[in-house]
């Protein structure tokens, strides 16, 4: 059963497949950006949660040594207590030494046949975690780098959009610079002559006056 984490992945990967691509282009898409961090941030908030549970996973290989070594140490025992009885009760000594240390041997040998399980089983279901959580960093990294990528080509050519607006309108303002002076020097002259025009009516009014 797949954890929520890959379950936020394939959503994200299916997202991205059903995006539309960018105009004239085949590699870039357009995206939601609501969507996308919605996403995302259901990701952030359920890695910790899988992280730990992976390292629960690693943990569990020392439960699993401890658990091997009690049942080896239970073996021995088991074996030294059936040699002692063997030597007690059997009237041949040296048969009794001999059948206790074949029996202390096997019990040995397969105490350290239940380690070497143990440790294999360990070690495998711990490099199982680390390269899976490995897997899924990769993943998410390779989500967010494009994601990155494509949030940058949309402000780049933004930006690129007004620039270009801003280079047309201050070139056609240089362009209008010549008459926007000789319309001022013009408005100008016309102030001058209204000022002569109302002194010669003043002075015909005084005139008329006297």
């Amino acid at each position: 059963m797949s954890s929520r984490i890959e379950q936020i992945i394939g959503e994200i990967e299916e997202y991205v497949d059903s995006c539309k691509f960018q105009p004239l282009s085949t590699t870039k898409i357009v995206v939601n950006k609501e969507e996308i961090e919605e996403l995302l941030r259901e990701l952030r908030l359920k890695t910790p949660d899988e992280i730990k549970r992976y390292q629960k996973i690693i943990n569990n290989k020392d439960a699993i040594l401890e658990d091997a070594q009690t049942k080896a140490d239970a073996l021995i025992a088991d074996a030294q207590a059936r040699a002692q009885e063997l030597v007690t009760q059997h009237e041949i000594m040296q048969k009794a030494y001999a059948q206790a240390n074949d029996t202390i041997n096997a019990a040995n040998k397969q105490a350290q046949e239940i380690l070497d399980s143990a440790t294999q089983d360990a070690n495998s279901i711990r490099l199982s975690a680390i390269t899976y959580t490995d897997d899924m960093m990769a993943n998410i990294g390779s989500v967010l780098n494009t994601t990155l990528e494509d949030a940058g080509v949309k402000y780049k050519t933004f930006i690129d959009s007004l620039q270009s607006c801003l280079d047309v309108v201050n070139h056609n303002r240089q362009e209008l610079a010549p008459q926007t002076a000789q319309a001022a020097a013009i408005t100008g002259s016309y102030h001058d002559n209204d000022g002569a025009k109302d002194d010669d009516d003043d002075l015909l009014d005084d005139l008329g006056e006297n």
